[in-house]
């Protein structure tokens, strides 16, 4: 017995593992992972946001190439910045929370991390007027309540088919390469228009790489579109 009680003890403690760092785990509730269905479609998503230089030159591209994304904002550089925020909204983006402070929530109490959605909630309904209808976590990092208390702003928690590592800037050609390989019907490609924790960290080989990755999905027949509530 009790044998079979410290083999318990360790599965209920991987499984809460599981669910803290694994940023599609169900085990704290349901996560958004991919899109439904099989059809040849791609979400794509910018986390950190928003960034004088690379949110300015992404916007530019999506709009010349008539592409529609998810930009997971940060409170405190929406604070700073909310005229970009504004102008993804107003370019027919979507806009999804990521908290305020861009902390690790998985040993948060419920209180702090009810407060860091919120008011990154606040920030995003200051600069546009839009209340967003998603959540993502910083790093997919999550608690039993971080869902919960997404749900009960009336945000769905999002996690990510495919990331490639771009806030490493392994350059805008492997960015490109790495979207263009990982990316198959359904996914959510996770990209990064800023840095969670540099306001003005360097995102512009992502910049760059987003053409590329937008002529290289099309050439393979993918459609794009934002989030399902």
């Amino acid at each position: 017995a009790m044998i079979y009680s410290a083999v318990a003890g360790l599965a209920a403690a991987g499984l809460a593992a599981h669910g803290a760092w694994h940023r599609n785990s169900a085990v704290f509730g349901p996560v958004l992972t991919r899109l439904p269905g099989d059809e040849p479609v791609v979400s794509i998503t910018f986390d950190d946001g928003p960034n004088p230089r690379a949110t300015t030159r992404i916007l530019d591209v999506l709009r010349r190439e008539g592409v529609h994304v998810t930009f997971f904002a940060l409170g405190r550089h929406v604070e700073r910045w909310p005229e970009l925020v504004r102008r993804a909204a107003l370019d027919g983006h979507q806009l999804g929370n990521h908290g305020y402070f861009h902390r690790k929530l998985h040993r948060r109490s419920p209180a702090y991390v009810r407060d860091d959605l919120t008011r990154g909630t606040e920030q995003i309904v200051r600069a546009s007027g839009v209340r967003p209808r998603h959540f993502r976590a910083p790093h997919g990092f999550r608690s039993p309540w971080v869902t919960p208390i997404a749900a009960s702003l009336g945000q769905r928690t999002v996690g990510w088919s495919l990331g490639v590592w771009d806030s490493a800037r392994p350059g805008a050609d492997v960015i490109a390469e790495r979207a263009l390989e990982g990316v198959s019907a359904g996914s959510i490609l996770l990209l990064h228009d800023g840095d969670g924790y540099d306001p003005d960290g360097d995102r512009m080989q992502t910049a760059e790489a987003l053409p590329i990755i937008l002529d290289g999905l099309r050439r393979r027949g993918f459609r794009f579109t934002t989030l399902p509530d």
